[in-house]
């Protein structure tokens, strides 16, 4: 059975560097067996349905064929509909009413060990917050991401893993698109 997911790339279309333009990306997305795939905003979103067995594979094909035709080498990031509705739905600062314009996910390419979550600093970059739930990080970002040192680097580094992040409001309207 198909999987309608989406594909969070890291790095492109920010701060004029690894410019991709959306068609560009979705023709990459098409060539490597995607459908109905459409793109939402520059950076990096690829919303598209794919057969299973071809869903493992795709972020490493994915990212050889950036590399091929642009020579960027661009991390890529899954999650099907069904999980991008669990990190809507788990999200713990929506329960202590944290203003949403505030709050964004970054989401990781492997589950992190749990020695590794444990490490983290909490007090790394106060006001911010943040809460590791599975392959997902919450952030409450009062002054905005822009200022915060809870960054990819900081994780990426910690966790031994990839992340990228997105905005609340980015994560909600993806999963809008994957539903409709």
């Amino acid at each position: 059975m198909s999987e309608r997911c989406v594909a969070l790339l890291r790095g492109i279309n920010v701060g004029g560097k690894n410019k991709i333009t959306m068609n560009d990306l979705a023709d990459i997305f098409r060539a490597a067996q995607c459908r109905d795939v459409l793109t939402y905003i520059q950076s990096g979103n690829v919303i598209f349905t794919v057969d299973p067995p071809a869903l493992d594979l795709l972020p490493s094909v994915i990212t050889a064929h950036i590399a091929e035709r642009f020579g960027y080498t661009i991390p890529v990031v899954l999650r099907t509909a069904q999980q991008i509705g669990d990190v809507i739905r788990q999200n713990p600062f929506l329960t202590e009413g944290i203003a949403e314009d505030t709050l964004h996910v970054m989401f990781l390419a492997a589950q992190p060990l749990a020695a590794a979550v444990d490490g983290l600093d909490p007090d790394r970059s106060p006001p911010d917050s943040f809460s590791v739930h599975g392959q997902e990080i919450y952030l409450q970002l009062p002054n905005g991401a822009a200022r915060t040192k809870l960054t990819n680097d900081y994780f990426d580094t910690k966790l031994s893993t990839i992340s990228t992040g997105r905005n609340w409001r980015t994560v909600t309207k993806l999963f809008e698109l994957l539903s409709g």
